[in-house]
């Protein structure tokens, strides 16, 4: 039988600042999908003294027994380099990695390499139960280089590994490889479809006439070859660029969420809805509240028990 849901939890992190690159979490307002409010007094969680002592674009999922959570996330600190060729050419091939059974005790993270030595980073991960592989299949950004140095010129593909344990990970595979950067990937599922977005990370010009925005595609499996174009530009028009997207159900009825990082000085995270996921067309939300300076993460479903444990834990 399916948990009822009482209401959502936001985990992210904040803009490069002294603790702004480390895990916050966020509580609905009840059953309200598009009013929230940073817990613990927009103070973060969870901190990351391993790696690179930053944690970015946190990920949570639930065990297919409802028992356990995993949180994933970038370990990455921008605040002290924004040097970004040095993080894509030499960064961290290790994603940190924390678990919990209640949402509020998650003990010491860890930190995982999953990537291949060839991987100059690993951005975004995020992970997803595949019931075709009977494990956890897990996602991230890598730009690959065919030499020691990790010279010359190269661009981000998707990669994924599989897990039953986040422990052990299989070997890296090649997800997704357009010939072009691609970052930022989420996966929801619907009717026996998965539909995955991801970002166009090129500069927008003839060539991309939608690069640094959303696009969209579909599969029945998380593994295919090949997966369907749904649609592309996502949001365009209501912002003017777009990254980290999120997305997730409403809890009362036919209706979806998806969240678009602007990533702008003037605005963060602007959520948009449709009642039909199939038809690749997204309306801007007209009433939200969303806490101070949003930045990539996850929207979780949480039940009545979970709610009340996280408000009690952190308000």
């Amino acid at each position: 039988m399916k948990p009822v849901h009482a209401g959502y939890l936001y985990a992210h992190f904040k803009r490069e600042s002294v603790d702004g690159e480390q895990i916050y979490f966020a509580l609905s307002d009840g059953n309200d999908p598009l009013h929230f409010d940073d817990l613990n007094d927009g103070r973060p969680v969870l901190y990351s003294t391993l790696g690179e002592r930053g944690v970015r674009d946190p990920h949570i999922v639930r065990s297919p027994t409802g028992d356990r959570f995993y949180l994933v996330a970038t370990d990455l600190r921008l605040y002290d380099s924004l040097d970004w060729d040095r993080h894509q050419r030499r960064g961290s091939r290790s994603i940190m990695i924390w678990e919990s059974t209640d949402l509020v005790n998650w003990g010491d993270g860890r930190l995982v390499e999953v990537a291949p030595p060839e991987a100059g980073n690993t951005w975004a991960p995020e992970a997803v139960w595949d019931p075709e592989q009977d494990a956890y299949l897990v996602h991230w950004s890598s730009t690959l280089y065919d030499n020691a140095g990790h010279a010359g010129d190269s661009y981000n593909r998707i990669m994924y590994a599989t897990t039953r344990d986040f422990h052990e990970f299989s070997e890296p595979r090649v997800w997704i490889d357009r010939g072009w950067h691609t970052i930022d990937t989420t996966v929801i599922d619907h009717d026996g479809v998965y539909y995955r977005f991801l970002k166009d990370e090129r500069s927008r010009d003839g060539v991309a006439p939608y690069g640094k925005s959303i696009f969209s595609e579909t599969s029945p499996s998380l593994t295919a070859a090949d997966w369907q174009p749904l649609a592309e530009g996502i949001g365009l028009g209501a912002i003017s660029q777009g990254e980290g997207p999120l997305v997730y159900k409403s809890n009362t009825e036919d209706k979806w969420y998806l969240w678009i990082d602007e990533f702008t000085p003037e605005r963060r995270y602007v959520p948009f809805e449709t009642t039909d996921l199939a038809g690749g067309r997204w309306t801007p939300c007209k009433d939200h509240r969303l806490p101070k300076d949003p930045c990539h993460g996850v929207v979780l479903p949480v039940t009545a028990e979970e709610y009340e444990r996280l408000r009690s834990a952190w308000t």
